[in-house]
């Protein structure tokens, strides 16, 4: 078992919580969608309140992962939840535990001792009602009020959030962007969702075609239905933050017009307007902004290149109607 407090600079070794002790909120964290928010900030005002410092304490990999199940699509992979976390309430510190089989291994009282006291000096604990913790999942909120009479720090229960159609969720949100609603993926979000990957060498079609476009391969998040996708790109630096880099038009797919035998795992091509640079192995976030149109198969090259210039048009227009800088990514969100 390993542990380590991540910022929104990168990862490094963490430190346990001052001698003021810490109020600890338990949690996945992701998407760090409005519920998270709206919990994130009442553990803020909360610690500051009682002198305590205010950790948001998750676990990387998804524990189905380790436990031989397979774990739910991402929302948001560990750097980027981190940073989220700390731009939505700075005042807290991420700290991540690796979940392996030997903290998996742990009974709910060793999780308590070495984590919680002997690491972060918890004197709140703030956990859902349905949490579970420890071996088997032994350990439930019950257990963690016996442990914290026992042992000397307050447990709370935190209140779900949401609206009319019911608690903000990740499962919500990944339920929303399976079936296409980026609308509704969005409001709980507060922002557009986001897919990432590294440039990787393509065949360079669209470049003979006008169209020149940053191929990403290996996505990371929770993927919407194949389509043409108004974005905002940002590129990630080297200090693991973000810049704003462009708009664009990109097509998440399978590429039938070109293909001829389509590859079973999608592939996200983006046409960055005004953009002419050589982005191979730069680390690009493309956030979703409106779906255009589905993926087709086309006659030929002619047609499919008509066909990309009205989606651009399409996205440039989109977009000029959301934001004022041609290159407004996600690096303000």
């Amino acid at each position: 078992m390993e542990h380590f407090t991540a910022a929104a600079s990168g990862q490094g070794g963490g430190a346990a919580a001052g001698p003021r002790g810490s109020l600890v909120i338990i949690g996945n964290f992701d998407g760090v969608h409005r519920g998270h928010q709206a919990l994130l900030a009442d553990a803020a005002l909360d610690a500051e309140r009682r002198g305590l410092e205010p950790v948001a304490l998750t676990f990387a990999p998804h524990p189905a992962s380790v436990l031989g199940r397979t774990p739910p699509p991402t929302l948001t992979a560990l750097p980027r939840k981190v940073e989220l976390i700390r731009r939505v309430q700075p005042a807290i510190r991420a700290d991540v535990v690796t979940f392996d089989r030997t903290f998996a291994a742990q009974t709910p009282e060793e999780f308590v001792r070495s984590v919680l006291l002997d690491r972060l000096a918890a004197r709140v604990v703030l956990v859902g009602a349905n949490f579970r913790f420890g071996k088997g999942r032994a350990g439930d909120f019950t257990t963690l009020g016996r442990l914290g009479e026992e042992l000397g720090f307050e447990t709370r229960s935190h209140p779900l959030v949401g609206d009319a159609e019911g608690p903000w969720s990740s499962t919500r949100i990944r339920a929303a962007i399976a079936r296409g609603d980026l609308e509704a993926a969005e409001r709980m979000l507060s922002r557009p969702h986001m897919l990432s990957g590294v440039v990787a060498q393509g065949a360079k079609r669209g470049r003979t075609i006008g169209f020149p476009t940053c191929n990403l391969d290996e996505l990371r998040e929770a993927l919407p239905p194949h389509g043409v996708y108004a974005t905002l790109v940002d590129r990630v630096t080297a200090s693991g933050g973000a810049v704003a880099l462009a708009r664009g038009v990109a097509n998440l797919g399978v590429r039938p017009t070109v293909e001829a035998s389509q590859a079973a795992r999608a592939n996200l091509e983006v046409h960055l307007f005004d953009v002419d640079e050589d982005l191979y192995g730069a680390e690009l976030r493309v956030h979703l902004v409106e779906r255009l149109r589905e993926e087709r198969r086309f006659s030929g090259l002619p047609e499919l290149k008509a066909q990309i210039a009205r989606d651009a048009e399409a996205a440039r227009a989109r977009l000029s109607a959301l934001v004022e800088d041609p290159a407004a990514g996600g690096a303000f969100r």
